[in-house]
């Protein structure tokens, strides 16, 4: 007869092949980044090497108006349509927000619409992420971050890595997220926040994993996340920055770099599609948490195709 652990009982240790283990002890831990953070050169795409030598240093570029104005409607156009679609509010793939019952995020986009598979592929965010990570790259997650005005919520400080590599099996810090702005991103609309040279420290988390933590975490995330002590460490080392600009502003960051934003309780909106870009020599294996992996349309687990770079329109 076939024994299920109980979550608890799955994640009483790590496994051997476990780096970064996370959730395992009753208190925090904090160690050293045992890999990479740049694995390109200064010839190898966009990037000159002091704009490598920053992201090395931070954990993060950011870029104005990297996308072209006559592209941002098309894209924004899409991004709206999509929103008042009853049928994408239905969906496994959207997440709603807790309290207002608004749509708060919509994953695997890149699959829903043709018109945000193009985006995902263009050759300016493509290029900068291959150079980044030192080969061709497949995407292991895309999503909408919608954010509306008055009722946006905020998303608590994580490290995604944390959480891709406890829940979905990613073995090494060789990914990273990139956040289109298809609306403007002020100090005041709930914009990214970032700990700069946070990407070098691993925050390992207490509680294990429930089963099924996506269900919630997206919606609220409570487990996966640092604690006090160690967020005041960070920010006392490293301070806060908050990446601001207009629409077609895009943000390239490190998989372990901390992060989070406020609430938005302005009338404008800070709409952002993210795409999260992993080397083909990284692709996941079994959760480290000890648990079934999430839903393919949060994390990739079988096409790990490399991304070919289409046209803007």
């Amino acid at each position: 007869m076939t024994t299920t652990l109980s979550p608890q009982a799955a994640q009483t240790r790590p496994r051997d092949d476990d780096r970064y283990p996370s959730r395992f002890w009753p208190e925090p831990r904090i160690s050293e980044r045992r890999d990479p953070v740049v694995h390109g050169g200064a010839g190898d795409g966009p990037l000159s090497e002091a704009e490598l030598r920053f992201y090395r240093d931070n954990g993060y570029l950011s870029f104005e108006q990297l996308i072209g104005a006559h592209e941002l409607e098309t894209y924004l156009a899409e991004l709206n349509a999509l929103r008042r679609d009853e049928a994408v509010r239905q969906a496994a793939e959207a997440v709603i927000e807790p309290d207002s019952g608004e749509l708060r995020s919509l994953f695997e986009v890149h699959k829903r619409s043709a018109v945000l598979r193009r985006l995902c592929a263009h050759p300016r965010l493509v290029a900068i992420a291959r150079q980044l990570l030192g080969s061709e790259v497949y995407l292991h997650q895309s999503r909408i971050n919608y954010k509306g005005g008055f009722r946006g919520k905020e998303f608590y400080w994580h490290s995604d890595f944390e959480t891709w590599h406890m829940e979905d099996g990613v073995p090494a810090m060789r990914m990273l997220s990139c956040s289109v702005s298809l609306t403007p991103n002020t100090p005041h609309n709930g914009p990214l926040m970032i700990i700069p040279g946070s990407h070098q420290r691993y925050i390992s988390c207490v509680g294990a994993t429930p089963e099924e933590h996506y269900l919630a975490s997206l919606r609220r995330q409570e487990v996966g996340v640092p604690d006090d002590a160690s967020l005041r460490r960070l920010v006392e080392d490293f301070g806060i920055v908050a990446p601001t600009g207009p629409a077609g502003s895009v943000t390239f960051f490190d998989c372990n770099t901390m992060h989070g934003s406020n609430s938005n309780i302005t009338p404008l909106p800070r709409s952002n599609v993210f795409f999260v870009y992993n080397s083909v020599h990284n692709t996941p294996a079994a959760p480290f948490c000890g648990l079934p992996p999430r839903p393919s349309f949060i994390a990739e687990r079988q096409d790990f195709t490399p991304i070919q770079t289409e046209a803007s329109p």
